[in-house]
């Protein structure tokens, strides 16, 4: 079994913000975080420096290794950055 996480703090949103399961559109200074587990990415998002974490919306992701969550990571990252109401994008597969 393979697991990772990734976590960056400091990510302004978009206007627009973020779309989440739990506390709907949520904007400003936010600090992301994606955990990699039985072939699944989770993306949840926090206020930076508070306690409360929320799912993003379009969380859990199916990602095929460690490092296409990475990937998923950092597209998440520029997702929120944009603002729009983002939610969690999936990443095209080639098919074989």
């Amino acid at each position: 079994m393979s697991w990772a996480s990734w976590t960056t703090a400091g990510v302004y949103t978009g206007r627009g913000g973020v779309l989440t399961v739990e506390g709907g559109i949520v904007t400003g200074d936010l600090t992301v975080h994606t955990t990699f587990a039985d072939g699944e990415a989770r993306v949840a998002v926090q206020y930076s420096g508070a306690s409360d974490w929320f799912t993003m919306s379009g969380s859990p992701v199916p990602c095929s290794s460690e490092e296409e969550s990475r990937e998923l990571h950092d597209v998440v990252v520029e997702a929120v950055r944009e603002g729009h109401g983002a939610t969690v994008p999936r990443l095209p597969h080639p098919t074989g």
